[in-house]
C-alpha cells in the first residue's frame, strides 16, 4: 500500500464537493419543479377517476435528484428513468400479488427488478425502490393491485417531460450527448494518446461500476491529453 493510501481513502469518505457554478441551485430547483409538476398532472389525470390513489410515490424523489442533479448520468437518462421505474413497478406488483407476503416478495421484486433493469439498458436505481414499493403494498395489507401502475406511470412520465424541458432551456442537453473530440487530438503526443478500448480494458480490471459513461470518460482523457501537450509545446518553445 501506498504510504499516502490511508489519507486518501479517508478524504473519500469526507463530504462530496457541490457542484460548481451554482450548479447545485440549477438542480435543486428543478427538481422540486419536476416533482411539483408531477402530482399537479397526476392528480388532474386520476384524482377523480381513481381518489383512493396514491398521488406521488416516494422513489420520484431519487429519480429527480438524477434526472435534475447529474443529467450526464448514464443512470439518469429518459430510459432508464422511465424503463427501470415501470418495469420494476410492474415486477414488484406481480410478485407482490404472486408470493403473498412482504418480504420475500419484496426481496424477489428488487433482485429481479436489477436483472431486468440491466438487460433491457435501464439501470435506475430508484427503480429498485419501485420494486421494493409496490411488492409491499401489493403483498401487505394495503393491497394494492396494478391499478395503482396508473399514478407511477404519470408521474414518471411528468417527471420526464419536466426535465427534458428544464434541462434543456438550461444548457444541459438532455439525453445527454456526449461532447466531440476536438479535431486533431489524435495527433498529439502520440506517447499520452489511449483508446477505447484501453479505457475499457482499466474499467475491467477496476472491476467497478462507474457513474459516467466510456465515451465520457474518453472525451475527457483526451481532452487532458490535449491539455498536456499544449503544456509541452509552450515550454518546449520556451
Amino acid at each position: 500500500m501506498k504510504p499516502d493510501a490511508p489519507f486518501r481513502h479517508a478524504a473519500a469518505l469526507l463530504p462530496q464537493r457541490v457542484l460548481g457554478q451554482l450548479g447545485w441551485l440549477r438542480g435543486s430547483f428543478g427538481a422540486g419543479l419536476g416533482i411539483a409538476v408531477a402530482g399537479l398532472v397526476t392528480t388532474v389525470l386520476l384524482g377523480n377517476r381513481m381518489p383512493g390513489l396514491p398521488w406521488l410515490v416516494a422513489p420520484l424523489g431519487a429519480s429527480a435528484v438524477l434526472v435534475f442533479a447529474v443529467p450526464a448520468s448514464p443512470l439518469a437518462q429518459p430510459w432508464s428513468v422511465v424503463g427501470g421505474n415501470l418495469i420494476s413497478a410492474s415486477i414488484g406488483l406481480a410478485l407482490g400479488l404472486l408470493v403473498g407476503e412482504p418480504a420475500p416478495a419484496a426481496a424477489l421484486a428488487v433482485g429481479l427488478a436489477i436483472a431486468t433493469m440491466s438487460l433491457a439498458r435501464c439501470l435506475h436505481p430508484p427503480g429498485g425502490a419501485c420494486a421494493l414499493l409496490c411488492a409491499l403494498g401489493a403483498a401487505g395489507p394495503e393491497g394494492w393491485g396494478y391499478c395503482h401502475l396508473a399514478p407511477i406511470i404519470a408521474n414518471v412520465l411528468a417527471l420526464a417531460a419536466c426535465g427534458w424541458i428544464y434541462n434543456n432551456a438550461t444548457g444541459h442537453r438532455w439525453p445527454h450527448v456526449v461532447a466531440p473530440v476536438a479535431p486533431g487530438a489524435d495527433r498529439v503526443h502520440p506517447s499520452a494518446l489511449h483508446t477505447r478500448e484501453d479505457i475499457e480494458a482499466t474499467l475491467a480490471g477496476w472491476d467497478e461500476l462507474l457513474d459516467v459513461d466510456v465515451d465520457e470518460l474518453d472525451a475527457f482523457c483526451r481532452a487532458v491529453s490535449e491539455r498536456v501537450a499544449g503544456r509541452a509545446r509552450k515550454n518546449g518553445a520556451g
